[in-house]
C-alpha cells in the first residue's frame, strides 16, 4: 500500500472483509452482504474469527463479541461497526433491546469507526429503525440486519473514502444483559410486560416467571392480525 495516493486504495476491486465472530442472529445478513459486495465490483469474504482475518481495504465488524485489538484493526484501513443508539448516548451492550424496554419506537443507527474504546469512533452515517409497536425480537431483528446492509453498502457506495464526524455530548452506557433480565412479574398483566415479552429469544433467553415454589417458561409467537 506504500506509495499510493491518498485515495488510490479506494478504487475498485476493494479488499473488503465481514467479521462475524460468534454464531450470531446476524450471521445470514453478513452473508448476503458479502454477495452484495461482490456484485457491486469488490471482492468480499466473510471471515468468523480475528485469526483468520486477512488483510485489505474495508472490514465490517458485525454482532461481534471478542474485542478488535490494534494488531487486527491494524489490517484494514477502514474498520466499521454498526451500533443501535443515538451515540454518544446508549453505548455498551443490547442497546436495540434496552430503548425497546423504555417505549422507544424509533430507534437510532449508525455506522462507525472502530477504536480502542467500545461505540467511541467517527460516525460516518446515521439512520433511523421505526417499529410500529407490535414487532417480536426476530421481526425488529430483520429490520435491523437490512439497515445494516444498507449503511455497508452506502459507505462503499461513496465516490471518495468518507470521513466520519467525532460524537458530542455526554456518552451514557447500557449494561449486558442476562437471562434473568427476562423475568416476568406473575402478579402483573401482559399488556404491562408487553415490551419484554417483544425482546425475549425463545431459544437463547425466553421468558419465564416464578410461582409457587416452581420457575415456568414462556414462548411467544406471533398468530396474525386480530
Amino acid at each position: 500500500m506504500s506509495g499510493m495516493a491518498p485515495q488510490d486504495w479506494w478504487q475498485q476491486p476493494r479488499r473488503v472483509a465481514v467479521v462475524i465472530d460468534n454464531p450470531s442472529w446476524i450471521l445470514p445478513f453478513g452473508e448476503r452482504l458479502v454477495d452484495a459486495v461482490s456484485v457491486g465490483g469488490d471482492s468480499a469474504r466473510l471471515f468468523r474469527s480475528y485469526d483468520e482475518l486477512e488483510a485489505g481495504e474495508v472490514a465490517f465488524f458485525l454482532g461481534c463479541v471478542g474485542i478488535a485489538g490494534p494488531e487486527v484493526l491494524r489490517r484494514h484501513r477502514r474498520n466499521l461497526v454498526v451500533h443501535e443508539s443515538a451515540l454518544p448516548e446508549g453505548r455498551g451492550f443490547s442497546p436495540l433491546t434496552w430503548q425497546i424496554l423504555e417505549g422507544r419506537d424509533e430507534i437510532p443507527i449508525c455506522l462507525l469507526e472502530a477504536d480502542n474504546e467500545a461505540d467511541a469512533g467517527p460516525v460516518y452515517y446515521r439512520d433511523i429503525m421505526r417499529f410500529t409497536g407490535h414487532e417480536l425480537i426476530d421481526e425488529m431483528r430483520r429490520i435491523q440486519g437490512e439497515k445494516t446492509i444498507e449503511l455497508c453498502l452506502r459507505f462503499l457506495s461513496a465516490a471518495a473514502p468518507p470521513v466520519g464526524g467525532p460524537q458530542r455530548g455526554q456518552p451514557s452506557h447500557y449494561r449486558r444483559r442476562k437471562p434473568v433480565d427476562s423475568r416476568l412479574d406473575p402478579e402483573r398483566s401482559l399488556a404491562a410486560q408487553f415490551e419484554l415479552l417483544r425482546v425475549v429469544d425463545n431459544a437463547r433467553y425466553p421468558a419465564f416467571f416464578e410461582h409457587r415454589g416452581c420457575r415456568y417458561r414462556l414462548t411467544i409467537s406471533k398468530d396474525g392480525d386480530v
